[in-house]
């Protein structure tokens, strides 16, 4: 009778990995990019580079909560393990159903990392992970165990170890190694050790249950107590140093009733709504937010637009200059470092890279003022999402104590994309209008990544400003991504607005293998089931989204209007927002006086000289109001209009060091009686000229200071326009974002890798019928001649072979190739490792094998 044969169990990672289908590897290689990059050569090569403790560390902190408790009681089970042994620890005696359900999805993660390998009766856990986790008197486990009875006895006497088990009740033995496995099977044994402790004296059960849950050293002095030496003397306290002992594992997990964790988390804590709005306040809000984004942003641009702040010697902008920046834009010092930083990120600041060098408006920033106002927005909030730049650090002190400022070096964090996709990730799955909790979101982070929260904290942190167990960059990063979604409308209420979802429209829902329960985790109650993670697209894909969310949230932001109400007290009042050229001419025109629902300017002498300097005649001005006020033009408005325009020009200042001329020398005679003149040092040279030793722009100030309206004139007499908001830096490219790692390759990418895999692994593991050399690196050694009969003859017979070949950098490679034709000093043929046809030159090829027959 014929049965069929189990497959044989791998025998290490590598062969594990040749048993995957490209759908597994697939899996592995998105889920550990840095293992593709540079792709390797074979699957042996991916093995080797899978266990390196980066590649690992890199693994182990992306895992959620539960997967990693699944590695941490694998690192202290035994080597291999079986799955029930790994319940046992996981599940505990009493076999917790929520974690039998879950267990399969949290070893098939391990297993679709590559991290453990093996059937079910033989897991392995890869043995750099185990050492990252398994326990050391250096480096406790999380688990809180120790070390085995074997590991704690290795140094012990073997006297010493016939004396514990005489004194535990067991035979004595003949070697301390059989000694050693009596006491552990004694310790493993629920119903002897039971007993066992039965006997114990209280005050020593009170010492074990101080160290059952970790940590599991303690110290005792040379002549330890009644209730220690009875622990002592029959092993259930174990000497590791002088005047340290250790509880052993055995003993620490018949006491926790099998558990390896004292409390373990195969659920993802639900993210909890605080508050439900109806979805169209949610929009409406987020809406008014994105109007406000847009106006404060424009707002700053046009502040900095004729050179804003200079940058600073190390970078940056200054604390001062930050302080004036919150003031102009009426908030806070944080809240104005976020609007900087998102400006910049986005390209439309930059500095000028002058000699004075400062900061400026870039070229950009004219075109993105063309643009739509929904396209806008979304510009902005892309740049947001995918940015690395983080405004919140700004403040805080690097590793070598020096202050973080605005726009400055370090203030890059490459988790931060991540960690906003995350965010608002969570709150799309919640129903719409829904407000979370930010506790609960905060939780949800913690279990998803827990070794990011506990061992990536961020190296520039200023530890007096984040203090206590939240103290970490992620968790830190979360509640800036929340409150910064808010500030730019991402956001409204607290919850995702339907333009935000469109902005996450880059998401799909991606259920890998290993979130998928098999077996047991069928069982898992459908709620207690980890929600799908959302992953973002590529840039292409991006730009969509931003675009639909432009279209959504277009028709939800006010309409620019095309008037103002002038009023008799010299201001005029826009009850909301004006048109583009409506608001630039009105800009120059008067001075903002208030801001909010109704923007209020005033018309002072000096505004109305900014909009003659700027080349506007008075009829120009009067046209200009008549046409845009809903109201009539008040009568002490025009006065004032055409009196700064009587005034304007009627002094012309020009460069001889600086020269004034004017039709009228009695004004040139007042303006040198006035002792306010003095500091220009003015002197007349005709009876309508006077020259100065200051320069123009000095006279101009100077004269303006005095209550004339002096103007500006070039060399040929003409009167020099002066154009608001006239200076640019050059072209400025945005700061790109600082990736974590190696990018998630895309299928593209993968399926050449997997292809490429594939091929160098058979070529370095097909039978071949010539035994390889010890010399030339395994590479098949032969002769020219014999090198040329065996290519001759596999192109007549149409056979594989296997050759050395050594390129023109002398890198040496070993190939499986097909030959099809041999001819002047070449061979074509199909080369499977490369899958493709090659040609290749005889004479760099070391030598020829033929392949076995099977």
């Amino acid at each position: 009778m014929s049965t069929e044969e189990k497959p044989a169990a791998p025998r290490s990672l590598a062969e594990a990995l040749r048993a995957r289908d490209d759908d597994s590897l697939s899996a592995l290689l998105r889920a550990r990019p840095d293992l593709i990059t540079p792709v390797p050569t074979d699957l042996t090569q991916l093995a080797t580079r899978a266990g390196t403790r980066a590649s690992v560390v890199r693994a182990l902190e992306r895992l959620d909560r539960f997967a990693l408790q699944t590695a941490e009681a694998l690192a202290v089970a035994a080597d291999p393990a079986t799955y029930p042994e790994l319940l046992g620890l996981m599940a505990g005696d009493d076999g917790d159903p929520l974690v039998t359900a879950a267990l399969p999805r949290g070893l098939g993660i391990l297993r679709e990392q590559a991290l453990v390998w093996g059937p079910d009766d033989r897991l392995r856990l890869v043995r750099t992970a185990r050492e990252l986790l398994a326990p050391t008197p250096q480096h406790p486990s999380p688990t809180g165990l120790g070390p085995t009875v074997q590991e704690a006895t290795a140094g012990m006497s073997p006297g010493r170890i016939q004396d514990l088990v005489t004194a535990a009740g067991l035979p004595s033995t003949h070697d301390a190694v059989s000694a050693t496995a009596a006491l552990a099977g004694l310790f493993t044994d629920r119903t002897r050790m039971s007993a066992l402790l039965d006997e114990a004296p209280a005050d020593s059960v009170e010492v074990l249950e101080r160290l059952v849950w970790g940590p599991p050293y303690g110290q005792v002095t040379a002549d330890p107590a009644p209730r220690l030496r009875w622990l002592l003397d029959r092993g259930l306290l174990l000497p590791t140093a002088p005047g340290t002992v250790v509880l052993p594992r055995e003993v620490a997990l018949h006491l926790r009733a099998g558990r390896a964790h004292r409390v373990p988390e195969p659920v993802a804590p639900p993210v909890e709504a605080a508050a439900t709005h109806r979805p169209q306040v949610v929009d409406a809000t987020a809406a008014g937010q994105a109007y406000t984004t847009l106006a404060t942003v424009e707002e700053l641009l046009k502040d900095w637009d004729e050179g804003g702040p200079a940058v600073l010697r190390a970078g940056g902008l200054s604390v001062r200059d930050l302080k004036r920046t919150a003031v102009a834009l009426d908030v806070s010092e944080p809240v104005a470092a976020f609007w900087v930083e998102l400006a910049y990120a986005a390209g439309l600041i930059a500095s000028d890279g002058e000699a004075d060098e400062r900061y400026a408006a870039t070229p950009a920033y004219d075109e993105w003022l063309e643009q739509p106002a929904g396209t806008r927005w979304a510009r902005l909030a892309e740049t947001w999402l995918t940015g690395t730049r983080t405004a919140g650090l700004v403040g805080g002190r690097d590793t070598k104590d020096r202050a973080l400022a605005a726009l400055g070096p370090g203030l890059d964090r490459s988790a931060a994309p991540e960690v906003r996709h995350r965010v608002l990730g969570l709150l799309a799955e919640l129903p719409e209008g829904a407000a979370p909790t930010g506790e609960s979101v905060l939780a949800r982070l913690r279990w998803e990544r827990p070794l990011r929260r506990d061992q990536q904290r961020d190296p520039q942190r200023d530890p007096q400003r984040d203090t206590g167990p939240d103290a970490d960059l992620r968790v830190r990063l979360a509640r800036w991504a929340l409150s910064e979604a808010e500030l730019l409308g991402v956001t409204g209420r607290g919850a995702l607005s339907a333009h935000g979802r469109a902005l996450l429209g880059a998401y799909a829902p991606v259920h890998t293998p290993a979130e998928e329960p098999e077996g047991p985790g069928d069982k898992l109650p459908v709620h207690h089931r980890p929600a799908p993670r959302l992953k973002p697209l590529a840039p292409a894909e991006q730009s969509v989204a931003s675009a639909t969310a432009a279209r959504l949230l277009a028709p939800l932001l006010p309409e620019p209007l095309d008037h103002v109400l002038l009023q008799a007290d010299l201001t005029a009042v826009a009850p909301g927002p004006l048109q583009r050229h409506l608001a630039d001419t009105l800009g120059v025109l008067a001075d903002v006086e208030s801001k909010g629902g109704a923007t209020v300017y005033r018309f002072t002498p000096a505004s109305v000289r900014r909009a003659l300097d700027a080349g506007r005649a008075a009829s120009d001005l009067h046209a200009f109001l008549t046409e845009h006020s809903r109201t009539p033009v008040p009568q002490p408005l025009a006065y004032l209009i055409d009196d700064v325009a009587r005034r304007h020009g009627h002094l012309r200042v020009g460069a001889a060091s600086a020269y004034v001329r004017c039709d009228d020398d009695a004004m040139l005679s007042e303006i040198l009686a006035d002792k306010r003149s003095a500091g220009l040092r003015l002197r007349r040279l005709a009876p309508t000229v006077l020259a100065a030793q200051a320069d123009p722009a000095a006279l101009l100030e100077g004269l303006r200071a005095m209550g004339f309206a002096p103007a500006a004139e070039s060399a040929e007499g003409d009167v020099l326009i002066t154009r608001a908001h006239a200076h640019r830096t050059p072209p400025r490219t945005p700061p790109e974002p600082v990736p974590e790692g190696p990018p998630a390759p895309d299928a593209t990418l993968l399926a050449a890798a997997i292809r490429a895999i594939r091929a160098g692994d058979l070529a370095s593991t097909t039978p071949r019928k010539s035994p390889e050399p010890a010399a030339g690196r395994g590479l098949p050694r032969t002769g020219s001649a014999e090198t040329l009969a065996t290519m001759q003859a596999a192109v007549l017979t149409g056979q594989t072979l296997w050759i050395g070949y050594v390129n023109a950098e002398g890198a040496a490679s070993q190939r499986v190739i097909a030959p099809v034709r041999v001819e002047g000093g070449f061979v074509t043929a199909y080369d499977h490792t490369a899958d493709e046809v090659r040609t290749y030159p005889l004479h760099r090829i070391t030598g020829v094998a033929e392949l076995a027959e099977d």
